[in-house]
């Protein structure tokens, strides 16, 4: 169960940093983008690790705050879904 949360977990991070650069090249180039919303939400649902080294990677998205808040509250939705995963699967009573 570990193994695939955190397999799942790394996966969709992966995932995110990779949406955070092709964002970023699209930017450059004057191409389509992906929106805000899916950037965003992306990183709230369990991808705020990624996301946050992306936009720190590839600098973007960093000046808006909000983007930074949802990275920390992503990253935070990572740590409280571990919890309950642990207390679920594997605390004892």
């Amino acid at each position: 169960m570990v193994i695939a949360f955190l397999s799942l977990l790394l996966t969709w991070n992966l995932v995110v940093l990779v949406m955070y650069g092709v964002d970023k090249r699209k930017a450059i180039k004057g191409n389509w983008r992906i929106s805000e919303k899916t950037l965003l939400l992306s990183a709230l649902f369990w991808g705020g690790l990624g996301a946050m080294i992306g936009g720190k990677l590839f600098h973007h998205k960093t000046q808006k705050w909000y983007f930074q808040a949802t990275w920390y509250l992503g990253i935070a939705v990572i740590f409280v879904t571990a919890y309950y995963l642990y207390i679920y699967f594997f605390k004892t009573s």
